[in-house]
């Protein structure tokens, strides 16, 4: 039999609406899940059962009208300010902070009725694609406790493919929430910066990351992704990046007219040959749904991904280095790899920053431009699946890729800051799911959401066995 806690979170709250199940005996069911699997995955670092029952019992109380996510249990990336939970961002030099205020997504959130299950792991100061830190420990892949759930959101998919929640939200600056869905088999969405209002996000998203970061939501399904994009987005009037877009609808014959372009590699780093056969499926997918799908890759991604390491490592190293200056022995392995790496070139200059500033407007404008022909892009999220725990390179090919290079994929929609999901749709020999990324023009959210859902309705979300029970 099905465990309930791997219903999709929309047949969740038909099942709440329909009194098929109360919010506590579902909230039972999340809390039973996550005692179970938590100590195994570690993927929630903050989890009480009795602040979950309490919730309940208050919002059961409550007169207040029902929101959209009344009674669904979610969780939260730690590095989104959630009051009353710990949110350290990975580090011990925030050990023990817990906010008093809530970032906005999570006040819409609360708002809507979730019942908030608890904060989930990531990396120290979210600069890593694998989730460990010296503050609480590795969280690892529900489908090989061997390999990595990803970063820098990697508890909170682990959480999700593995039944500790029903959905929740994380954050993207190079990847971050497209990645580790990818390796655990879920869904997630990279917004248009400002679709969902980033206030409240603890890696502070100003200057070059207010451009290059979002917070997204990461669910099972596409269905699911929807449906907290519809409620979490909106504009906010404090939000200085922040474009007061309507949501839109589009039909299935609407979305046919989009011509989708698709590649399997860059030309510079290849992918693994599985990688490639999952890109494959997803374009006859959309072929046989009546899609427009021809060959095709930009040419200026090599710029965005140049562009976007100046600004992720590099200003990156600049802002956190006075946050860490005399505490580096506190730090963590992992973010010492980040900082190896960021050192190799140094912090930018004033010249190098103003520089790349511009190049950044003008190598946005060429990639715009380049996508007026195919304004969706279907490509891989990565160059390999999930790697094991503390893998930093791979042969493909007959060719070494390090580290940053497997990884390059998502990066280019962080520097243009348009939106990009993730679908999972096959999987390595060693059984670790693969997912596809599909990827629009700024604001074009819901575009990106509705071919997802095309490319989905072939493939979708399969629960690790040990979810399973």
């Amino acid at each position: 039999m099905k465990n309930i806690t791997l219903e999709a979170a929309v047949n969740l709250l038909a099942m709440l609406r329909a009194s098929v199940i109360s919010p506590m005996e579902l909230a039972e069911e999340f809390i039973q899940q996550i005692e179970r699997l938590n100590p195994t995955i570690n993927a929630l670092v903050d989890f009480d059962p009795e602040r979950i029952r309490e919730q309940v019992r208050v919002a059961e109380r409550s007169t207040s009208p029902r929101g959209p996510l009344y009674g669904l249990p979610m969780t939260v990336k730690s590095s989104i300010s959630t009051a009353g939970y710990r949110c350290e961002t990975g580090s011990l030099l925030n050990r023990g902070y817990v906010p008093t205020e809530d970032a906005i997504v999570v006040s819409r959130m609360r708002r809507a009725g979730a019942t908030l299950l608890g904060t989930t792991n990531c990396p120290e100061f979210l600069m890593a694609y694998e989730t460990d830190n010296w503050l609480y420990g590795r969280t690892s892949n529900p489908w090989n406790l061997d390999y990595t759930a990803g970063g820098s959101s990697g508890g909170e998919s682990a959480a999700v493919a593995a039944g500790l929640s029903a959905c929740g939200v994380g954050s993207d600056s190079g990847g971050s929430v497209r990645e580790p869905a990818h390796f655990t088999g879920i869904c997630s969405l990279k917004p248009t910066p400002g679709r969902i209002p980033s206030a409240g996000h603890l890696a502070g998203s100003t200057g070059p990351f207010s451009i290059l970061g979002s917070i997204g939501p990461m669910a099972r399904t596409i269905k699911d992704v929807q449906l907290l994009f519809n409620t979490l987005s909106g504009h906010d009037e404090t939000d200085p990046i922040g474009a007061p877009v309507p949501r839109r609808t589009h039909s299935l014959e609407d979305l046919k007219q989009y011509p989708i372009g698709v590649f399997e590699d860059d030309g510079l780093t290849p992918v693994t040959a599985e990688t490639r056969q999952v890109v494959q499926a997803a374009a006859k997918a959309l072929e046989d749904q009546g899609f427009q799908v021809r060959p095709y890759r930009p040419r200026s991604l090599e710029l965005a991904r140049q562009l976007w390491l100046k600004f992720f490592v590099r200003c990156g190293l600049m802002l956190l280095e006075p946050m860490i200056k005399g505490r580096e022995q506190e730090l963590s392995t992992t973010f010492q790899g980040f900082l190896a790496i960021a050192r190799r070139d140094g912090s930018l200059n004033g010249d190098e920053l103003l520089e790349a500033w511009s190049q950044c407007d003008l190598v946005r404008a060429k990639l715009l431009e380049e996508m007026r022909e195919f304004p969706i892009l279907v490509c891989p999220v990565c160059a390999v699946p999930a790697f094991r725990h503390g893998e930093r390179s791979w042969t493909i090919d007959g060719q070494r890729i390090e580290y940053l290079d497997a990884m390059r994929y998502t990066v280019w929609f962080n520097l243009l800051g348009s939106p990009s999901a993730v679908v999972p749709v096959g999987s390595s020999p060693d059984g670790l799911p693969i997912g596809v990324q599909i990827a629009g023009r700024p604001f074009e959210d819901e575009v990106v959401l509705g071919i997802s859902a095309a490319v989905e309705s072939a493939f979708g979300y399969i629960a690790p066995p040990i979810a399973l029970g």
